[in-house]
C-alpha cells in the first residue's frame, strides 16, 4: 500500500513559518498564526500516531508545530514590549514627532 500525504502537512509548516514573519506586525498575526499551527498540527500528530505506516510528511507536521509555538512565544514577547512603549512613552507621544523627540531627549539627559 501506497503511503499518503499527511492531511494538512503542508498547511502546518505554512502557518508555522507565518506565526514567526507576522509576529513583526505588533504580534497579533503571528500569535492567531502560530495558534493555528499548534492546534492543527496536534490533529495531525493524532491522525498519525493512529497509523504511522500510512502517512508521509510528519517531519513537515513536527516542523510546523515547533516554528507555531516559537512564533506564539515571540509574538507574546513582542506585544509586551509595545505596551511598554505605549505605557513608557505615551499614546500621544506617538502620535507626535515634535513630542516623541522631546520625549527621547528627556529620556537621555537623565540616562
Amino acid at each position: 500500500m501506497e503511503k499518503q500525504t499527511l492531511p494538512n502537512s503542508t498547511l502546518v509548516l505554512v502557518m508555522g513559518i507565518l506565526s514567526i514573519v507576522g509576529c513583526c506586525c505588533y504580534g497579533i498575526p503571528g500569535l492567531i498564526c502560530g495558534i493555528v499551527a499548534v492546534v492543527i498540527g496536534q490533529k495531525s500528530t493524532n491522525i498519525y500516531k493512529e497509523a504511522p505506516e500510512n502517512y508521509s510528511g510528519f517531519d513537515n507536521v513536527k516542523a510546523g508545530k515547533i516554528m507555531g509555538i516559537i512564533g506564539i512565544v515571540l509574538s507574546i514577547l513582542f506585544m509586551i514590549y509595545i505596551i511598554w512603549v505605549i505605557s513608557f512613552i505615551g499614546w500621544d507621544a506617538l502620535q507626535d514627532p515634535e513630542l516623541l523627540q522631546q520625549k527621547m531627549e528627556d529620556l537621555q539627559r537623565t540616562a
